[in-house]
Parts: structure tokens; C-alpha cells; sequence
């Protein structure tokens, strides 16, 4: 057969399949059959795929003819029907390919296994089973003789991580089809056709995946004016949805554009050949708007309003995005089309990481700008202090991701920061210890409890009563202590010689309340001034005497009235307060008591002034610092 002969065959099998409007109406055809529909005789598909091999080998087309299908195979059957040959019948089959090309796309794609991928908390140690069983071989050149021969492969160049999970979007045969067609269609000049079309079915397809996953189409407008707890619910599942959507979606998305569209031209050969117009622009085009969208939203939370309470969320979103950046290296980054997408994720964890560094320092000045206001009832542990030290054993709970991100030691700047504040002027004067292999991190954190100290003492002053002042600030310093020695994090952070400076000033505190409360109590029970001399008698002044005794139980009476509604919460510490008292007091005044008391019962009324036995003091010390006022005691009290 010469090659006239060839060619008018191959011509008039493709004809065949002119699906152009005017001739599938001349046909009578309303549903015309598809060659590649996955089931039944697949001969007529490879007489087809021959034909299209015989005519653009015999009569290749003008670069003039290169363009649309749609639009360059009007009257085709006419033309080929008047001889005119190859460039018509060339683009009739342009048409039909294009059509398969979309119908395999649209009628033979898996159901993604999206609820198996959103169940995963992480992908880190699942790998593609399918993927490793490929081979590391170079992709086949299409063989023109044997044309539906070719096969998936995967070239060595063309990795996977163990991370990525790549589900399989259409069956090996169907991608074999595409691939079959697509090197056609590219070949004739015609790849950026097929790579529109592959575009226009599989974009869909991902944004309805991403949808399915949870991702919600927000302006960066609409994140930041969320109520925080809408905010970080959308947090946590943003992360569960990134995790699948890039190292399932994209990764299984990038793997079926590579085994359709690797090496092959899908440029218009008339067009400027750019970085962009590569083999991986079906794929970018294909997924670029849903990972923009997918990132769109760790962005506006990058660049929202920084405050104390978003810290931790916001720093398990670095770490998420952090996670995820060698996949998204792997999946973007390769490709000058794509890479883009990889840039913006990286330029979003930066600002991530600056947004961190910024509300740490925002709350060491919301700390140091919490005002006194009113003193806080009994004496007890503040509100502040709480909140401090559980943000501060959180951020040593986050210490990996911190020390790698707050490289610099508070500056003398950020100290004084909050001008204005009536805490400020004497903010200087606080000393920020340098200890030993100290981190930048630790040292805010030292920091912080510095500044807390500081604000405490000005709520300390707010207590009329100096004794209660000093309990305030036991209280709190003891709480301290015990968050930091309750977090071997912390602990490890603060280090032994700082948590002794703070266990210092907790016994200084604590010794300050005794002295200044109970000091003037055990006066009463001293000898001095309760003896007489001269005259023709020497002995005990018995006025003196009952004056003391009388002084003794309004100012005992007067502090456990008043002390008992004072506050320890710590059951150990009230304790021990308690017991640190009681030996102090109920010694002194039972050696007065047997000094003393027979002078009072030999004369009148001795109930007056002997109105508490050492049992009874010992009940009602045991009363203290419940933080409510005492019950009435119904004890039998002993004098005898």
C-alpha cells in the first residue's frame, strides 16, 4: 500500500468519528458512543489511535493549522470528502480526542477516599503501598506501531515521601487512555488543549474533595472577625484537613498529572515557551486555587491580631505548616509552574513565627500592664498569677518549637515598653538574672514571673492590713514555686538557682505575716512590766496583770475573727501556717498561764480574764485562714 492509499484509509477512519455538530446531526446520532468508555471491544479505539499516528506521519500539519479543535474542524468533513486530506482530518481528530479525553476524565474517576484520609491525625508513617511498588524506571516512549501498549511508570526523578499517601483517582487503564491520547493531542500541537481540558474536569473534582475535608472558602476579612472560639475549632480542623489535603489530595492529584502529561509538550508550539508552560501545568492548574485557599486561611491567621490567648494555637499551626513543608517541597517546589505555592506556605510560617515572637511580648506587657484595681478578698491566690503560670508551663509544654523561634533575651526596650503604666517607673529596677547556659527562652520566661512579682507587690499595697499584704504575697509566691516545681519543663527551664530565689522571697513573706501579725499577741504574754518593787512589797501587780490578760484575748479574739476569713488555699501551706503558730503561741502562753493564773483566780471574777485554755486556742487557730468566718464553737473550756 503506498502511502496516498495509507493516508486516505487512516482519513477515512477518523472521519468516522467526526463529532463536530453538523456532522453528528448528517449521522442522525443524538448519543454517540465514545471509543474509550472502558468496557467492551477495544479495537475500533486502537484502529483510531493508529490512524491518527498514519496521518500525522504522512501528512503533518501546518503550524497555520494549529489551534482549537472546536474551531479549526468546521467543514472538515467536506474538506476530507473533496480530497483536500491530512490537515482536516487532523483536527476532526483533535475533536474526538479531546471529547474522550473528557469523558475518561469525567466518567471513569474513583471516588477519593476522602473520609479515610480525614481520619488520620497524621500521614508521617503511611506510605503509598501502590507507589512503592512502582518502578523506578524512565517513562516509555509511546511506540506509534503498538499505540494503546503503553503502560504506567514512574521515573526515578519522580519520588514520594513517606509521608504522602497517593490514593489512585482513576483506574491504570483509564490513566493509560489519557496518557494514549495526550501524547496525540501534544504531539499534533494541540497539548495545551488537552491540558485546558484536564483542568476544567479536575479542578472541580479537588475543590470538592477540599470541601469534603472541612475547608471552607473564607476571605482573609471573614477569619479575622471569627469570635476566637470559632476561631480555633476552625484551627483544629484546618490542620486535620491540611494534613490529608496536601499529602493525599495534591500528592494523588501531582502523580496523576505526571503519568498523563510527563515529557510531553503541552505548550502551543505558535506560543512563547515559558517556565510555566511545562508538563506541570495541568496539575498547578488543577489545584492552585484550592491550595490558595487551603493556605489562604493559615495566612489571615499569620497576619490577625495578636493576643495572649492564640499563642498555643497559633504555634500548633507553624508546627503543622512546618510538618507539612517537605511535602509540599516535594509535591510544588520541583516545578517552576507550581512552586509559587510552595514560596507562599514557606513566606506564611515566617510570618507564623513572627506572630508568635509578637504575642509573647505582648503578653509580658499585658502582664505588666494589669492594673491593681481592688484588692482580691481573704488574701488569696490572684487571678493573674494563676493565668501566668499556666501560660508559662504551657509555653515550656511548647519549649521545642519556642527555642527554635525566640533567639533574643528581653531587651531593656520591651521592659519599659508599657509607658504609661503606673508600674513602669520602677520596672527598671528590675534585675533580670543572666544564669548559666541560660536560653533566650528561659530568660522570658523569667521574665514574665519578674514582671508578675513586680505587679503583685503593687496589688499587695492595695490591703489596708500589712499582715494580710504579707500573706497576699506568700500566697502567690508559693503558687509559683509549686507551678514551676509541678513542671519538670518549667523547672528545667527556670533552673535550681532561680527557683531558690523564689522559694526566698516565699519565706521571707511568710515570716513577714507572722511578725507582723502575731508579734503583738505573743508581747502580751511577756513578763515585762507585770512586777513591782519598792515600798514595804515587791511582787505581781495584779491591775497590770489583768490588763495583760485582757489584751492578750481582744487581740487574739480580734485575729482569729478577722484571720479565719483570710485565705490559704493550698491545704499544705495552710497547715503548716497553722502549725508554725500554735508553736509559737500555745508554749507562751501556757508558761504564762502557770505563771500567772493563780493570781487571777484568787481574786474576783477570774472568767473575765482567763477566758481561753491552750485547748481552746489550739480549736480555734485551727479556724484560720479558711477564707469564711468561723462557726460558733460550742467547747467546754477548762480553766482547772
Amino acid at each position: 500500500m503506498d502511502e496516498s492509499t495509507e493516508l486516505e484509509a487512516a482519513e477515512r477512519v477518523v472521519m468516522r468519528w467526526d463529532s463536530s455538530p453538523a456532522s453528528t446531526a448528517a449521522a442522525g446520532r443524538d448519543d454517540e458512543p465514545m471509543l474509550f468508555d472502558g468496557a467492551g471491544d477495544r479495537a475500533e479505539a486502537e484502529r483510531f489511535l493508529r490512524a491518527v499516528d498514519d496521518i500525522r506521519r504522512l501528512a503533518p500539519p501546518s503550524p497555520a493549522a494549529v489551534g482549537s479543535p472546536r474551531r479549526l474542524s468546521s467543514g472538515s468533513g467536506a474538506a476530507a470528502a473533496s480530497g483536500l486530506g491530512g490537515c482536516s482530518a487532523v483536527q476532526v481528530a483533535m475533536a474526538r480526542l479531546e471529547d474522550e479525553f473528557r469523558h475518561v476524565l469525567s466518567s471513569r474517576a474513583l471516588d477519593l477516599e476522602i473520609e479515610a484520609l480525614a481520619d488520620l491525625t497524621s500521614l508521617s508513617s503511611i506510605s503509598s503501598d501502590r507507589s512503592n511498588s512502582l518502578s523506578s524506571v524512565d517513562l516509555p516512549a509511546v511506540d506509534e506501531d503498538d499505540p494503546v501498549a503503553y503502560r504506567v511508570g514512574r521515573r526515578s526523578s519522580y519520588r514520594s515521601l513517606r509521608s504522602i499517601r497517593e490514593i489512585d483517582l482513576l483506574p491504570d487503564d483509564a490513566v493509560a487512555d489519557l496518557r494514549a491520547i495526550a501524547s496525540r493531542m501534544a504531539a499534533a500541537g494541540y497539548g495545551r488543549e488537552c491540558a485546558q481540558v484536564y483542568a476544567s474536569v479536575r479542578k472541580p473534582a479537588v475543590d470538592a474533595s477540599l470541601r469534603r475535608l472541612g475547608v471552607e472558602r473564607l476571605s482573609i476579612g471573614d477569619v479575622q472577625r471569627l469570635e476566637w472560639d470559632a476561631l480555633e475549632a476552625k484551627i483544629r480542623r484546618w490542620i486535620r484537613a491540611a494534613r490529608a489535603a496536601v499529602r493525599g489530595v495534591f500528592a494523588s492529584e501531582r502523580r496523576l498529572s505526571f503519568h498523563i502529561f510527563h515529557d510531553l509538550p503541552i505548550a502551543n508550539v505558535t506560543a512563547v515557551t515559558t517556565a510555566a508552560a511545562t508538563h506541570d501545568t495541568p496539575f498547578v492548574e488543577a489545584v492552585k486555587g484550592a491550595a490558595l485557599q487551603l493556605f489562604g486561611f493559615a495566612e489571615a491567621i499569620s497576619i490577625g491580631r495578636r493576643s495572649p490567648e492564640k499563642l498555643f494555637k497559633i504555634i500548633d499551626l507553624h508546627d503543622a505548616l512546618s510538618d507539612l513543608l517537605p511535602d509540599v517541597s516535594d509535591i510544588f517546589a520541583a516545578s517552576k509552574a507550581a512552586e509559587s505555592i510552595y514560596v507562599q506556605a514557606v513566606e506564611i510560617r515566617s510570618r507564623l513565627a513572627d506572630a508568635v515572637r509578637g504575642i509573647l511580648s505582648e503578653f509580658e506587657n499585658a502582664v505588666l500592664r494589669d492594673p491593681p484595681k481592688t484588692p482580691v478578698p481573704g488574701g488569696t491566690v490572684h487571678p493573674l498569677t494563676r493565668y501566668v503560670m499556666n501560660y508559662s508551663s504551657l509555653i515550656s509544654d511548647y519549649r521545642a518549637t519556642l527555642t527554635e523561634l525566640i533567639v533574643s533575651r528581653p531587651s531593656a526596650s520591651a521592659r519599659l515598653a508599657a509607658e504609661g503604666s503606673e508600674l513602669a517607673p520602677s520596672l527598671a529596677d528590675l534585675d533580670l538574672p543572666e544564669l548559666e547556659n541560660q536560653s533566650p527562652l528561659a530568660a522570658h520566661i523569667i521574665w514574665i514571673i519578674l514582671v508578675l512579682e513586680h505587679n503583685l507587690e503593687g496589688k499587695a499595697s492595695l490591703y489596708k492590713d500589712t499582715a494580710l499584704s504579707h500573706l497576699f504575697l506568700m500566697n502567690n509566691v508559693h503558687y509559683i514555686v509549686h507551678k514551676v516545681k509541678d513542671s519538670p519543663e518549667l523547672w528545667s527551664m527556670i533552673g535550681d538557682d532561680y527557683l531558690k530565689l523564689l522559694t526566698g522571697k516565699f519565706t521571707r513573706a511568710a515570716t513577714n505575716y507572722q511578725r507582723s501579725s502575731w508579734l503583738k499577741i505573743l508581747n502580751c504574754l511577756r513578763d515585762e512590766g507585770l512586777h513591782v518593787t519598792g515600798g514595804f512589797s515587791s511582787g505581781i501587780s495584779k491591775s497590770a496583770l489583768r490588763d495583760r490578760f485582757k489584751s492578750f484575748n481582744a487581740a487574739f479574739e480580734d485575729a482569729h475573727r478577722v484571720q479565719s476569713g483570710w485565705s490559704v488555699p493550698d491545704t499544705q501551706l495552710r497547715e503548716e501556717l497553722r502549725i508554725s503558730i500554735a508553736e509559737k503561741l500555745l508554749p507562751a502562753y501556757r508558761s504564762f498561764l502557770g505563771r500567772f493564773r493563780h493570781h487571777i483566780e484568787n481574786g474576783r471574777h477570774p472568767e473575765l480574764y482567763i477566758k481561753h485554755s491552750a485547748e481552746d486556742l489550739e480549736n480555734y487557730v485551727n479556724d484560720l485562714f479558711e477564707g469564711a468566718p468561723p462557726t460558733p464553737h460550742n467547747r467546754r473550756r477548762s480553766h482547772g
